[in-house]
């Protein structure tokens, strides 16, 4: 088990034994040095590519009394792939895939959480180089903690699979007709959030 994994283990064991508290409502914004987002897509049918994006930011507002109400939005630079592979990063950042000086962000903006605030669907728009389309995450909301300087964390869980085709991210003819790259991709999230400070609170809910 990597270091990564160990931490995020202990932290979900963590925050899953506290309660959660009206107090726990507000506007929390995502810290991107504790979070984690990665995808995963089949390669030759008999492996897969792991990798992950290093930049991105964005705000969830929990809504304790009605968690229903509750919402994410959330920014992802796509020029910060990391897939281990220089030669391969530059190759999706490039017109046949991401294409990303034309479309530098893909974004997220939910629509509608159902479920309790421990196990939940959150369902949105996806918009990845131009196309809008309707994706549901499977999430879980392990809890909040304060931090040793007093900061309130929440942290969450979701998943989702997509059709990369859906999005526009095809290459050549060639290859889209062999199993070379598969079409649907595993995305994964690993999120801590950090409590907004009153006053930007109130800037944050405007």
């Amino acid at each position: 088990m990597n270091k990564f994994k160990c931490i995020s283990l202990l932290l979900a064991l963590t925050l899953s034994t506290l309660p959660v508290s009206a107090n726990d409502s507000g506007v929390y914004q995502i810290d991107p040095v504790h979070s984690h987002v990665g995808f995963e897509v089949p390669h030759l049918v008999i492996s897969s590519v792991e990798g992950k994006f290093k930049e991105f930011s964005g705000t969830i507002e929990i809504n304790e009394k009605t968690f229903s109400k509750s919402k994410v939005e959330a920014t992802i630079k796509v020029s910060s792939i990391d897939t281990g592979t220089e030669k391969r990063d530059n190759h999706l950042k490039s017109k046949d895939f991401f294409e990303v000086e034309t479309y530098p962000d893909m974004k997220f903006v939910s629509q509608k959480i159902s479920g309790n605030k421990k196990k939940f669907t959150m369902t949105g728009q996806l918009t990845i180089k131009g196309k809008t389309r309707t994706v549901t995450f499977s999430s879980k909301f392990l809890g909040t903690v304060k931090d040793g300087y007093g900061n309130l964390k929440a942290a969450f869980v979701a998943e989702t699979e997509v059709n990369r085709k859906d999005f526009g991210l095809t290459w050549n003819s060639m290859v889209e007709a062999g199993p070379v790259v598969g079409d649907d991709v595993k995305i994964t999230l690993k999120v801590q959030a950090a409590k907004a400070a009153p006053q930007k609170q109130a800037n944050l809910e405007k």
